[in-house]
């Protein structure tokens, strides 16, 4: 494999570990702990993985010769930065505590584990993707581990192998599979840990033991590099409007930390606008209005950071969507019998008169794919939706009636862009380096201490590394009853943004001022050699929850 010079100086750094985990280790067990909603029916669920201790490692302990164990990893869900850290942290973790034991990896995601497909992770294979981006080293899948024949078949290669203990490193949904596994194994004596890592670039998981989510810091530094360059072009050329979508579709705090990074004249923040009932024409109105008073004062250009998932956020499209789909779901072959060009007066003459009126002020592109585009469940493929460009098409058509009405006199030129992909796979940041590296020995500690069903959490993020808090947190505890696919599951409870939360009141008390000014910053590429306040720097989000 040919290596950039990046990657080969890359190669030799050492992340960095909580003191408390570089030698002997003490377990310091806390108060037993309930789910975080819907005690009774999650205690029901998981009889014998609920109400566990927190746990917190401490320095001090006793050295204890191991037995050789063997584990096996599996990456689960969509990739983010760090996730080979995870691995080298666990690989290391277990070869300190014996130097036999073995680390199985099974491939593409939790489907590996059901069809018995697995490498053994050596030293000379984790050594070629330490510090590195990607979750190329064994791959990811998005197979959900939540049938009893899939868990038996599992079981099967956990045999064979002798692994002790597994660690599923994913996201809510992946993390809620783990526990449920966890649960299944520990029910019917089999012997077989199950230990989470907490991984997605959306930042939604997370809580007071799970400070941040790994591969969101890297991915907002990506994110926020890229719109800086197209900020400080934006105020080079001084005539483009630029309209930047940014992935997170279930919670916003992606653009919000992009916001807080770099200052853009707009930010929309889904859970805002749905906590104020705000419509599409709202969201609409207000960015034309700071692209008018821009123009009145010169300045025909700006920056508009726009969250994934904002259609599904917004109450009036929420109600549109969903008769929609009830709609042609009971009428699809008689939509389908329409000629095209009249497929549009068709579902208008059809739906209540809020939804009626909504549909017909959307830009024709998005009213077919709101009514074409179906997923297998004949559902609208919300993700599909071109935000950004539905957005700007619609704030143009305002600005251009403003303009008749003599309300507007500038000149207005968008342009569109998603970042999403491009942060995915990123080269770790520092903190994403020593977090994930963190993350995955404190796991290996979680299974020399015998646990099952808990998350390996690693807190104090704003310290330096050496005081970080490593322990771990019983994923029950997460958990709420939530309906999905039309009945009640135990699931991780996604964080949204909060409102009254410190990261927001902050891009709150600026933005109008990042409206009228160019206030601009250029946060640059991510650093990895230097300064400390360069290149172990946290995110905004959590120094700001930390008062940093």
């Amino acid at each position: 494999m040919v290596k950039s010079a990046l990657q080969i100086a890359r190669a030799a750094y050492q992340p960095k570990l909580p003191k408390a985990l570089l030698g002997a280790v003490k377990v310091k067990e806390g108060e037993a702990t309930q789910s975080v909603a819907d005690q009774e029916a999650i205690k029901k669920l998981f009889p014998n993985t609920y109400g566990m201790p927190l746990i917190q490692f401490e320095e001090g302990g006793e050295a204890v010769n191991f037995p050789a164990i063997n584990v096996g990893v599996i990456l689960s869900g969509g990739q983010a930065p760090g996730g080979h850290n995870v691995i080298s942290g666990l690989f290391d973790g277990i070869k300190k505590l014996n130097k036999d034991s073995k680390l199985y990896g099974f491939l593409m995601g939790p489907g590996g584990l059901v069809d018995h497909n697995y490498i053994e992770l050596t030293a000379d294979i984790i050594d070629e993707y330490r510090n590195t981006g990607g979750f190329d080293i064994i791959g990811s899948g998005r197979t959900k581990l939540e049938k009893v024949e899939q868990f038996e078949k599992g079981l099967e290669i956990i045999r064979e192998l002798g692994i002790k203990a597994l660690v599923i490193i994913g996201g809510d949904d992946s993390n809620t599979n783990a526990c449920v596994l966890a649960e299944y194994y520990a029910a019917k004596n089999y012997g077989v840990q199950v230990i989470g890592c907490p991984k997605t670039i959306d930042g939604d998981l997370k809580n007071e033991m799970i400070e941040t989510s790994f591969g969101f810091d890297t991915a907002c530094k990506t994110y926020a590099e890229v719109i800086g360059n197209i900020e400080r072009d934006c105020n080079s050329a001084r005539k483009y409007w630029h309209f930047i979508k940014l992935m997170g579709r279930s919670a916003s705090h992606i653009a919000l930390e992009c916001a807080l990074q770099t200052q853009p004249n707009v930010c929309i923040v889904s859970e805002e606008v749905e906590a104020k009932d705000k419509s599409l024409d709202d969201i609409v109105t207000y960015i034309a209005q700071i692209v008018a008073d821009r123009a009145a004062a010169g300045h025909n250009f700006g920056t508009v950071l726009i969250p994934e998932g904002l259609i599904e956020f917004i109450p009036a499209m929420k109600r549109l969507i969903a008769e929609l789909n009830d709609f042609l779901a009971a009428h699809g072959e008689e939509f389908n019998q329409v000629e095209r060009n009249k497929q549009r007066e068709y579902i208008i003459s059809k739906l209540t008169p809020e939804n009626a009126a909504i549909y017909a002020s959307l830009p024709e592109g998005v009213a077919r794919q709101l009514s074409l585009d179906r997923d297998p469940h004949g559902n609208v493929q919300v993700s599909l939706i071109e935000t950004e460009k539905l957005l700007s098409e619609m704030v143009g058509n305002k600005l251009a009636a403003w303009k008749k009405e003599g309300k507007y006199v500038g000149k207005f030129a968008p342009q569109h862009h998603f970042f999403g992909y491009e942060g995915r796979c990123a080269a770790p940041s520092n903190f994403d380096a020593d977090y994930c590296y963190a993350l995955g020995y404190t796991a290996s500690v979680l299974i020399a201490n015998g646990k099952t069903g808990y998350m390996s959490s690693v807190r104090n993020l704003t310290a330096p590394a050496a005081e970080w808090i490593a322990g771990g947190i019983p994923i029950t505890m997460m958990m709420n009853m939530e309906r999905r696919h039309g009945e009640m599951k135990p699931v991780i409870q996604k964080a949204l943004v909060k409102l009254d939360g410190a990261p927001f009141q902050k891009f709150a008390a600026n933005r109008e001022t990042w409206a009228k000014e160019t206030a601009y910053v250029y946060p640059g590429p991510i650093q990895y050699f230097g300064p400390t306040e360069v290149c172990d720097e946290p995110t905004k989000t959590l120094q700001l929850e930390h008062q940093k």
